[in-house]
């Protein structure tokens, strides 16, 4: 028979199918509906279809993380941990056959190399936590020290010779180039003298004065060593602190014409540097000679081809290419990692020379403006010229590549330029108003930085502002004062020169009742009258005002006539 219950249910759920199919509205489902009322026709209805996500999400996930007050600091120090850590694997790849071949151990230039990096370390954690107005209080000392060494290491017995050059002090073992102290210290002290004098609203002659007599004497010690490669990074410091501090375009390009011509001579008055001049020009005139290390870079560049032949795998640097840890470094990044790696390596210093400007155009303080725009076209032009050489595009002149090539004092000044750059990073308002307000920044705490100060002009800046953001509103004309009762008024004096007549006219005062008479006296009789008013202390003025009043008292009666005596008596003693 089966369960009743279990029958009915089906023959229920058979009719309501057969309702359905006939047309038949459910009444419980209306009812259900009726009884819901506004919920049932607000609920939103459920669709298969997803929204749909905006177009250009990253993008703008990606402007909103470049709007942050600390990205500028993270950028600078991503990028130069990024480009530190190339370097030491590039410098141990292309060193060890040079290095076993010297001191019998691949593993000497690389410890150097590494020493080197973690002095550069901890003067760039030193140069985070200067304050700026130390750093500007001993600017001057510090470019005067720099001096002084760059006498000292052309003395004989006191600078160490190498490569034709006498300009390294060797301590221990360890040589140290005082050129590139004297770079970073010209840098920071011009950056504040010029910072100073144009907040000042110094004369042209005021600002070039202390700044190019001390750039000739630091150029003429570097050249007299003599270094080329060094003179032209401080040369291009100095261009560039004509450049961005706003000087006229004319001194920019006189200057830069003047560098020019002095690079040309010093080119052409040393054997080397104009046999380097003439491989450049003609690249097959001396192969094997001082056209022989250009080649080769270029062989090894053609060898890596688009990815490279593998890291450690290059050829070039078994003793074909001579300096290939060094200045020709570049040349193993091409043949080991290839176009891509290279291209790579440009990006990051595409990305550092963003980040450079980025800070300079984000700062308010004048003096950091300047030190890291200054900064960053140093280090960029020390790229430039170094790929510019190994690729055949200039000639050689010994500039290494920031942070990648092997390079003691250069990698340690270098780290400690940049560590100014994240301190300025760190000085931007955004930057200051997040780090004082509390908000935390895990790269600030790993270093334990201190709170960054607020930037303060000073009293001229701060009146420039004060001038610059008072708006400038008409003054109102002066209203003409009311002659007074009695006195005559002076007829107008005719223009004298067409600037004044371009001038508004003046409000025509109120005419008195004894301006027609006096106009319609002669000038002889005006003459008597003033003679005989001076000598109204003698009587004289007592018998013109009695006359005057008799006149009066004939016209208007006896009251205003006593009050225009008493007021000539005031007036006339």
């Amino acid at each position: 028979m089966g369960n009743p219950l279990a029958r009915l249910k089906r023959r229920g759920a058979k009719d309501a199918a057969d309702e359905a199919a006939a047309g038949v509205p459910d009444l419980e489902a209306d009812a259900t509906a009726e009884s819901t009322g506004e919920e049932s026709a607000t609920a939103p209805v459920a669709t298969d279809e997803e929204p749909k996500k905006p177009r250009f999400a990253p993008q703008k996930r990606f402007g909103a993380w470049l709007g942050r007050p600390m990205t500028s600091f993270h950028l600078i120090i991503s990028v130069a941990a990024l480009l530190v850590t190339l370097g030491l694997i590039m410098v141990l790849s292309a060193s060890g056959v040079h290095s076993y071949d010297a001191d019998g151990s691949p593993w000497v230039i690389f410890g150097r190399q590494v020493m080197w990096t973690v002095v550069g370390l901890i003067g760039f954690w030193i140069s985070l936590r200067l304050p700026v107005n130390l750093l500007r209080r001993t600017a001057f000392s510090a470019f005067a020290i720099t001096i002084v060494m760059l006498v000292l290491v052309l003395i004989p017995g006191i600078g160490h010779e190498a490569n034709g050059s006498r300009g390294w002090f060797v301590i221990a073992g360890f040589s140290m180039q005082p050129s590139e102290l004297t770079k970073i210290a010209f840098a920071i002290w011009g950056a504040h003298l010029l910072a100073t004098r144009r907040m000042e609203r110094a004369s042209l002659r005021e600002m070039l004065i202390p700044l190019i007599p001390a750039a000739v004497i630091a150029l003429a010690l570097i050249v007299a060593q003599p270094d080329l490669g060094q003179t032209v990074s401080l040369a291009i410091i100095v261009l560039a602190l004509l450049w961005y501090a706003g000087l006229p375009l004319k001194v920019f390009l006189s200057s830069l014409m003047a560098g020019v011509a002095a690079a040309a001579v010093l080119a052409v008055s040393e054997g080397y540097r104009s046999d380097r001049v003439r491989s450049w020009l003609d690249p097959t005139a001396d192969v094997q000679g001082s056209g022989y290390q250009a080649r080769q870079a270029k062989f090894a560049l053609a060898n890596g081809g688009v990815f490279g032949e593998g890291l450690g795998q290059g050829t070039a640097k078994w003793n074909y290419l001579p300096n290939a840890h060094n200045d020709f470094i570049f040349a193993i990044i091409g043949e080991e990692l290839g176009f891509i790696g290279a291209f790579a390596l440009l990006a990051l210093f595409g990305l550092f020379a963003y980040t450079g400007l980025r800070i300079a155009k984000r700062s308010a303080d004048p003096f950091l403006r300047l030190l890291t725009a200054t900064a960053t076209m140093w280090v960029i032009g020390q790229v430039f010229i170094n790929v510019g050489y190994v690729i055949g595009l200039l000639p050689v002149t010994g500039i290494q590549l920031p942070l990648i090539s092997a390079g003691g004092t250069s990698t340690a000044t270098t780290l400690f330029i940049i560590g100014l750059m994240a301190n300025a990073a760190r000085h931007e308002p955004e930057a200051v108003a997040a780090l004082r307000a509390g908000r935390e920044d895990r790269m600030n705490r790993l270093l334990r930085l201190p709170a960054p100060q607020p930037y303060s002009p000073t009293r001229v800046e701060a009146l420039r502002d004060r001038l610059r953001s008072r708006p400038q509103t008409a003054k109102p004309a002066k209203p003409a004062k009311p002659a007074r009762p009695g006195k005559p008024t002076k007829p107008a004096k005719p223009a004298k020169s067409a600037k004044s007549a371009k001038a508004p006219p003046k409000k025509p005062p109120r005419k008195s009742r004894r301006q027609p008479q006096r106009a319609a006296l002669p000038a002889k009789a005006r003459t008597a009258q003033r003679s005989t008013r001076g000598s109204g202390h003698h009587g004289g003025a007592a018998r013109q005002g009695q006359a005057g009043g008799a006149e009066r008292r004939r016209d208007h009666g006896d009251g205003p006539a006593r009050r225009a005596r008493a007021l000539e008596g005031q007036r006339y003693g």
